[in-house]
């Protein structure tokens, strides 16, 4: 079985979590960052990385998962808000749809440290703006995010995607019997 691990990051959460993936899967295997990821007909399985933005994964991300049909996937990404908060599940079925015509074998999300710009951004210019402003709520949120992803998350996900690359390479073989 031939895997592609693919990832966008802009801060460095996503890039730590796809390294992760990466270590716990079984050779041959290749990582790259979106922008310089190969076509993805020649593998068996791909792990698909990808930060949340606008409630969605980020505009690489997303372009590079578009390109994928037919496929065994998994799918992983970082947010600042918390992976278990509605937002996280809203953000997550917005990623399904965009790799419809896969086969979604699993998925793992988790906090990521949120970039400074974006939290400047939302002191000063979207001050005014319900959904984005800074609250001491929000701001809470972004100081746990800043201490993720950790090595508990970065364990989560290596243990998810080796059981994900087992089932991947399970699954079509026919049964011993």
């Amino acid at each position: 079985m031939k895997t592609l691990v693919v990832y966008s990051s802009r801060t460095g959460n996503t890039k730590k979590v796809a390294e992760a993936v990466f270590e716990s899967l079984p050779e041959p295997k290749e990582l790259f960052a979106a922008a310089d990821a190969p076509d993805p007909e020649g593998y068996d399985f791909i792990a698909l990385g990808y930060w949340v933005d606008k409630g969605t994964a980020d505009a690489g991300a997303a372009g590079y998962m578009k390109r994928v049909k037919g496929k065994k996937i998994g799918l992983f990404g970082t947010l600042g808000a918390y992976p278990d908060s509605d937002h996280a599940r809203q953000c997550k079925e917005k990623v399904r749809d965009l790799v419809s015509g896969n086969e979604i074998l699993g998925e793992f999300l988790c906090q990521g440290r949120v970039d400074p710009e974006l939290i400047k951004l939302m002191e000063t210019k979207m001050k005014d703006d319900p959904h984005h402003s800074m609250t001491p709520e929000r701001r809470a949120r972004h100081e746990e995010a800043a201490k993720h992803p950790d090595e508990t998350d970065l364990a989560e996900a290596r243990k998810m995607f080796a059981r994900l690359a087992v089932l991947a390479a399970e699954e079509g073989q026919p049964c011993a019997g």
